[in-house]
């Protein structure tokens, strides 16, 4: 070893940091090729007793370095948090694989227990995962409680290998009689894409004790979101989940939506730059009304959200007592749309909960092309709402529909309710006489397209002839009181989709606009004036129909009144019945 790289290694190890069990040469910049240039670190690691951390980041380990320290860490039996990332800074890929075994068949070795491992920002590829596979499989990490591999470079195949180390280590931990329990997991920037997504997902159900999930910029898409969001309802303590940067679209978003509803114990929730778009904000939103009672954060910036969608997110999170920020920068208010999501803010006094909108994006072009995505596997797609979506056991799908396989047959309607249903006309809908009612059992709040277009072939056949309009307000109270009775999830999800139905929001996926008629506006006003339709319902419809007023110009004297009665409905006034 060349004297002036002496003199620098004793320079910077008179640097290093000893106290509280830990070891720390971070930040050194040390550059260790061989044995000899190890040498007084190691003489440090063999000296230091009831040593419980070691910081190694900031430095370069070269393979037989590695050898050499994994040597004096043999009889480290206290061993518990290894902090050992950006070690590897110009090494070939092939040599980090190697060092890594030699480090883990040291620990394994001195029988450590781990509780930590940070192996950040170090480019080994899946190669260096199978560095680690051992050690993580071993019993030196049945007591991991944090797991950091941010910027690795994984990928498909590195996800893979971790996903099936993880579950091995939680499935010989239980033999041993002490389940793993990992509470943080960190690994963004690692190109897991849907399979490696969805592998790890497998991994964090088994697991079950997940406080922190950290996985941005990954290049999920809703395939893989959907198997993260199953799995997230497996692990009841989670506190924080950060998907920034990857694309949920409406089906990642809905798929996330339903898991957050049982998860009592978020506070942070990061979907920025996800693509959520207006109809998953409405989602969200539907979960901020019903559940996540102590969240602090949410973050949906840059996800091409519209006006009207982040008035009525704005609106559900006041109710949040432990609320502090809400971020919805970058997506497309307008100068007027963010302008009136501040005063709505403010007006609830919740002004300083709303971070920044200095990037947004402008208001929408209507005419824009809809990304790829929203067309990609369209015959899969579905609009599914259900709420006990799962891939467990007993469960099948069919058209893209996930139910329980034994679950019983929905009930026939009667001939004559489909014959109306099949062609709709004010003569067969006075002939149902009381089966009117019984309309409610052909739709299902899980099915919210097909219960939108029940409801708006009902509503076409409105005419002020006195026996034809009661027949029509009876069937489609009979039809709303149905769908608004269940979960604020489920009644958004209608809402959003008949809006997009009546062309006031733009939706994902083919879906077929109807053509409007007054009838059909008329009889939401009188719906929205009985009192199964809740205010912050009303509310929805509203944030909506007054900023997309143009897309009912065809009947402007109904929609007219439509909006007056829902703007009193959401003041609170009274209405005439």
């Amino acid at each position: 070893m060349a004297s002036d790289d002496i003199a620098q290694l004793a320079d910077a190890l008179s640097k290093t940091h000893v106290g509280d069990g830990e070891l720390s040469y971070k930040g050194l910049g040390l550059k260790l090729d061989n044995a000899e240039s190890v040498e007084d670190l190691v003489c440090e690691i063999e000296q230091y007793h009831g040593l419980r951390a070691l910081r190694l980041e900031g430095n370069t380990v070269g393979v037989d370095a590695a050898r050499a320290i994994a040597k004096a860490l043999k009889s480290k039996d206290q061993l518990q948090r290894c902090y050992w990332s950006d070690m590897f800074t110009g090494r070939l890929r092939s040599e980090i694989p190697t060092a890594l075994r030699s480090l883990g068949s040291a620990l394994m070795s001195a029988g450590a227990r781990l509780t930590e491992l940070d192996l950040s920002d170090n480019a080994f590829g899946p190669d260096g995962v199978k560095g680690i596979e051992q050690l993580l499989k071993s019993p030196s990490c049945h007591t991991l409680r944090e797991l950091r591999l941010n910027n690795c470079g994984m990928g498909i195949g590195g996800g893979k290998i971790l996903a099936e180390a993880l579950i091995e280590c939680h499935r010989q931990s239980i033999a041993h009689g002490a389940p793993l329990k990992l509470r943080v997991f960190i690994a963004g920037r690692n190109r897991l894409e849907n399979e490696g997504a969805s592998a790890l997902a497998k991994a964090f159900q088994v697991i079950g004790s997940l406080e922190e999930v950290h996985m941005p910029q990954n290049g999920i898409n809703y395939a893989g979101v959907m198997a993260l969001a199953s799995a997230m309802r497996h692990n009841p303590e989670l506190r924080l989940l950060n998907l920034n940067d990857n694309t949920f679209t409406k089906r990642g978003t809905l798929a996330m939506a339903q898991a957050l509803r049982h998860l009592r114990n978020v506070q942070v929730i990061n979907f920025g730059d996800c693509l959520v778009r207006s109809e998953g904000a409405i989602a969200l939103a539907a979960v901020l009304r019903e559940g996540l009672p102590i969240l602090k954060e949410l973050n949906l910036s840059f996800g091409e959200i519209t006006e009207a969608a982040a008035l009525v997110v704005a609106q559900a999170v006041t109710d949040k007592p432990h609320m502090e920020k809400v971020d919805l920068n970058g997506n497309c208010l307008g100068e007027e749309g963010c302008e009136a999501l501040r005063e709505a803010m403010e007006n609830m006094d919740k002004g300083d909960m709303l971070a920044s909108l200095s990037d947004d994006e402008g208001e929408p072009d209507d005419e824009g092309q809809e990304d790829e995505d929203d067309h990609e596997n369209d015959d899969d797609a579905s609009d599914d709402c259900n709420e006990d979506n799962e891939d467990d056991g007993g469960l099948v799908k069919e058209n893209g529909i996930t139910r329980k396989d034994d679950s019983p047959a929905k009930p026939q309607s009667p001939a004559e309710i489909m014959s109306f249903l099949s062609c709709p006309s004010a003569e067969k809908l006075l002939q149902l006489g009381e089966m009117r009612t019984n309309l409610q059992q052909t739709v299902d709040a899980s099915d919210p397209h097909k219960a939108a277009d029940v409801l708006l072939k009902i509503a076409s056949l409105y005419s002020e002839e006195p026996e034809t309009k009661g027949a029509v307000f009876e069937a489609i109270d009979a039809v709303l009181k149905k769908l608004l009775s269940g979960s604020a999830l489920q009644s958004y999800c209608f809402l959003s989709t008949l809006l997009v139905m009546m062309g006031i929001l733009k939706g994902e996926g083919k879906v077929k606009k109807v053509s409007l008629v007054p009838g059909q506006l008329l009889c939401l006003e009188h719906a929205v004036q009985q009192e199964y339709f809740p205010q912050h319902h009303a509310s929805l419809l509203h944030a909506f129909m007054s900023k997309n007023s143009d897309a009912l110009e065809s009947c402007s004297s109904a929609s007219e009144n439509l909006s007056s009665t829902l703007e009193k409905k959401c003041h609170g006034q009274r209405l005439s019945h």
